[in-house]
């Protein structure tokens, strides 16, 4: 629907400004060289707006991008170092933080990961598996283990890394600043396309449908990063899934004869 809204707003921008630019040409009076100019003065600080407020708007876009896939990566490695330094710790805390890890992650793809598209929600299949590392870490305090400072830091930099990515799922651009900038683009194409002289060809037309299209695509780029989850340009899961794969196989080798406390889904499957 945006996409759709967004492209008929400039297209409908360029085609009024045509129209307009043809009944001035009608009406045109002997001065039209004088009038010419005056057009061009007013269009030029409207053309730097536009453009100032889209390169404004495309950093801010990219940098939420950026963040979001930082998080995404530093979540799984997060998840990874967990496991490992599990295997520091004591039985039987060893065997159930490692046996959580896998299904924390499975969890993630299964319930937390299609909920991204829409701005980002905890799934509580996932948050029953953070609850348990912190249920363990109590048992190793209370047995004064050494491994305990390294497996609460690598869990505090997982939770942040999550929240990170939950929070990066939300547009970063406010709906009115998005529109603001279409009606500033939409504006600046329809006073190019009045201002056009009259003694045009066609290669004025065939460049300001070239204009039209390159705002139209940079419009069409910000709203699709701005959700760095959904979309054309989107941030996969691919990260997770290697990390569910190698700390999956590690529990399998490591643990033969236990089973994990959760499905394939990381949905919990004992009490």
């Amino acid at each position: 629907m945006l996409t759709i809204t967004t492209i008929a707003v400039m297209v409908a921008a360029l085609v009024l400004g045509l129209a307009a630019n043809h009944y001035r040409r009608r009406r045109a009076s002997p001065d039209g060289d004088a009038e010419e100019a005056s057009v061009s003065d007013l269009v030029s600080p409207l053309e730097t707006l536009a453009v100032l407020l889209v390169a404004f708007v495309i950093v801010v876009a990219a940098e939420s991008f950026g963040a979001a896939g930082a998080a995404v990566g530093a979540e799984a490695h997060r998840v990874d170092q967990l496991y490992e330094v599990a295997d520091y710790a004591p039985e039987p805390q060893r065997e159930r933080i490692q046996a959580d890890a896998v299904c924390y992650a499975r969890a993630i793809l299964a319930y937390e990961w299609p909920q991204m598209d829409k701005n980002g929600q905890k799934a509580p299949e996932v948050s029953v598996w953070s609850s348990d590392f912190r249920r363990h870490f109590k048992e190793l305090a209370r047995a004064d283990d050494n491994t305990l400072d390294l497996l609460v830091e690598a869990d505090d930099e997982r939770s942040v890394a999550r929240q990170t990515r939950l929070s990066e799922a939300a547009p970063a651009i406010p709906p009115v600043v998005y529109w603001f900038m279409v009606v500033a683009l939409a504006a600046t194409v329809s006073a190019f396309a009045f201002g056009l002289p009259a003694r045009r060809g066609p290669s004025h037309i065939v460049l300001l449908c070239v204009l039209t299209a390159l705002f139209t695509g940079s419009l069409l780029l910000i709203a699709d990063i701005d959700r760095p989850f959904s979309g054309q340009i989107h941030i996969s899961g691919t990260a997770m899934e290697d990390t569910v794969d190698d700390i999956g196989e590690d529990y399998a080798e490591d643990h033969p004869d236990r089973l994990l406390p959760c499905d394939a889904r990381g949905a919990r499957t004992n009490p």
